[in-house]
């Protein structure tokens, strides 16, 4: 029985764990990182973030072949090769993983695979396939992430109703496919089976789908999701599932009707749950809150002196690049640093078609604050560099402080409008105003305009576009 001892372990190597301990092994600490499984990377790098996005780059070029008639280029019919598609997307999270793990050797990080159990809150077990492992530590750093949630009433125990990790394997095109729950995962894994020949439908127990972002800027991709979808369908709820030969039966109450379907693949969407089952917390002083998440204040520390817990698990919004600035903080405050998550700006992507980005104050969010804002939008119609995408359906939106002219929030719609979003977080975090952004010359033409038009719009001076009024400065 192997005893180690660390100054760091952090249990859980997705980017928020191996970002912790990377940040923690340069500034001096002696860092051990638990992983579970065969990689580093957790959920986003193996079963998230990149796999989706590999797939959905593969398939927009489907997409784009089939939208290329108009101009004058005909393409055939593609024929699509799951396996290589599925090798393709392997070889992608296979070298990202790799590179993670040399990160690490490079540091000096010591990565122990295998399940981590706390014994009490300085004592780490570790179950390895070499054997047990106890590590007993200065402190800790909780990084176990979360998994799809899947309640009993669709847990047929069939592989045709999936997951999010289930749906990424693409081991089949189904002809049918539901997709219960119209957040952003679904949306994005249904766009991916669309557009390799399913005929998905959503169903959606609220009122719309993609809930979060501004309507105006959800519209776009409605659209496009309508024109491609079988069916959007909100205020659906699904009353039962079962297993009915080669199919799942569905039983759904939609539109005041009771509606009995078959189909042969079920998503299941509705949201993700903390990894918090059978770590040891109830050994530790770690509280956690009534939907399981471990409690933690601003500074990523938990109810527990010698533990911290980032990521998923602690709740808040679930994304990558929260978690490794969640990581960071962690590691300062843990290392005698004044540091603090508080009024972070996070900015979130949506990888439909078009995409969605946005950061800071949105429009709903000012009005049930009673936030008083002005807003200035640019159409992407009036954009060359969109209609050289064939992509006019974008829009550019700024939330504006009227007293002072600063930037209160960003939405973007369009091709690309992840890779753009970044601009808006950093004029939120300087503190800039909509006159710094109209001032700054930006390439023409480029996608990037539509950002600095958008902010002459609130001046009433945008060149390609008519404001509907002229801003009067004081």
């Amino acid at each position: 029985m192997e005893r180690i001892k660390t100054e760091l372990v952090v249990v859980g190597g997705g980017p928020g764990g191996y970002a912790a301990a990377f940040y923690a092994a340069d500034r001096g600490q002696k860092v051990i990182l638990i992983e579970k499984d065969r990689n580093l990377g957790g959920v986003c790098l193996n079963r998230g973030c990149i796999p989706s996005k590999a797939l959905l780059h593969a398939t927009r070029m489907i997409e784009e072949a089939r939208e290329s008639v108009h101009r004058g280029i005909t393409y055939p019919e593609p024929q699509i090769d799951l396996d290589k598609l599925r090798t393709w997307k392997s070889s992608v999270l296979e070298k990202l993983a790799g590179g993670v793990s040399q990160l690490a050797k490079a540091r000096g990080v010591d990565v122990m695979h295998g399940r981590g159990y706390f014994e009490d809150s300085k004592t780490l077990r570790v179950e390895t396939p070499e054997g047990q492992r106890f590590i007993s530590y200065d402190h800790a750093i909780i990084a176990v992430g979360s998994k799809a949630a899947l309640p009993s009433m669709f847990d047929l125990g069939n592989p045709r109703v999936m997951t999010s990790t289930g749906a990424l394997e693409i081991d089949e095109i189904p002809a049918s496919l539901l997709i219960i729950g119209g957040g952003y995962i679904g949306m994005e894994l249904g766009t991916v089976y669309a557009s390799l020949g399913s005929q998905v439908t959503v169903a959606e127990a609220l009122p719309r789908v993609m809930t979060g972002a501004d309507p105006d800027l959800t519209r776009p991709v409605l659209k496009y999701l309508k024109d491609h979808f079988k069916e959007i369908r909100t205020g659906a709820k699904v009353q039962s599932m079962a297993t009915q030969g080669k199919q799942i039966k569905v039983v759904m109450e939609y539109n005041g009707q009771k509606l009995d379907e078959l189909y042969d693949k079920v998503l299941v969407s509705i949201g993700r749950v903390p990894n918090c089952i059978d770590i040891g917390l109830e050994n530790t002083k770690v509280q956690q809150d009534e939907k399981g998440f471990i409690k933690v204040n601003e500074r990523q520390e938990t109810s527990d002196p010698f533990i911290y817990a980032i990521g998923d698990v602690a709740g808040g919004i679930m994304l990558a690049h929260k978690a490794s600035k969640e990581a960071r903080v962690a590691v300062e405050v843990l290392t005698g640093e004044a540091s603090s998550f508080e009024n972070m700006l996070i900015p979130a992507v949506v990888y439909t078609d078009p995409e969605i980005a946005w950061c800071g104050l949105t429009e709903e969010e000012a009005k049930k604050k009673d936030i008083k804002i002005e807003v200035a939008k640019f159409p992407w119609a009036a954009s060359g560099r969109a209609l050289t995408y064939d992509r006019p359906d974008g829009l550019t939106k700024m939330i504006i402080d009227p007293e002072t002219d600063r930037i209160l929030g960003m939405g973007i719609v369009g091709h690309n409008a992840g890779e753009l979003i970044s601009e808006g977080v950093v004029a939120i975090e300087m503190g800039a105003t909509a006159r710094d952004l109209a001032e700054s010359i930006h390439p023409h033409p480029t996608l990037s305009e539509t950002i600095m038009e958008c902010a002459e719009m609130y001046y009433g001076t945008s060149t390609h576009a008519i404001p509907r009024k002229k801003r009067e400065e004081s």
